[in-house]
């Protein structure tokens, strides 16, 4: 989805960027590019890219008219879709472990914004601007709670282990809490829906 800066990458390595700063701005080409960095901004950008309808270039064309606040000329657009992945992964330059996928940005909204909201002490959702880096530190620090009994439930699943009793009753009282939604693009859906007429006796 979103590739991380490989090793020709002209921005910093993630030990080279400074963190302790919040970025509003990048070079690229040699000049300056503002951006919108605000938390809800980055997850728009992020249900685009989780889209199916959209083909992955025009998902990296709407991500970028998203994130930047003027066109980017296309001769930079490589470095600007390099930076946009750095920004979303946190200032980090590796992607991290991969592999099942645990967390839906939206599917998962009401669970992550209980879980921030604590750990920020206040409803992010009334700041007129909460920088995306700033969301991910309150995000980070989301300890014990509905959250992390979800992501632990479904890492279980997906590994084959068993279920301690009490998280096979959480299961059984939240399926839809716990199990990931797949996606589909409208055509799949469109025949989904035409298949489940048939089988109801509905006609096609």
């Amino acid at each position: 989805m979103c590739a991380a800066a490989g090793s020709g990458s002209p921005f910093p390595a993630a030990g080279a960027l400074n963190l302790w700063e919040l970025p509003e701005k990048v070079k690229l080409g040699g000049r300056d590019f503002e951006f919108y960095g605000d938390f809800r901004n980055i997850l728009d950008v992020l249900s685009y890219f989780q889209n199916p309808d959209f083909p992955p270039f025009l998902q990296w064309q709407i991500a970028l008219a998203l994130f930047y606040k003027e066109p980017v000329p296309p001769q930079l657009q490589p470095e600007a879709m390099e930076y946009l992945a750095l920004f979303i992964n946190g200032g980090r330059s590796d992607r991290g472990a991969g592999g099942q996928k645990l967390l839906d940005w939206q599917q998962d909204a009401p669970l992550i914004l209980a879980g921030v909201n604590q750990a920020a002490g206040q409803e992010i959702r009334a700041l007129p601007f909460c920088h995306w880096w700033t969301f991910l530190s309150y995000f980070h620090a989301i300890g014990e709670g509905p959250l992390a009994t979800v992501v632990s439930i479904r890492k279980k699943l997906s590994q084959g282990k068993k279920l301690e009793p009490w998280e096979k009753d959480y299961y059984r009282e939240n399926p839809t809490l716990v199990d990931l939604k797949k996606t589909y693009t409208r055509q799949e859906a469109q025949e989904r829906a035409r298949l489940l007429r048939l089988l109801e006796g509905k006609g096609g």
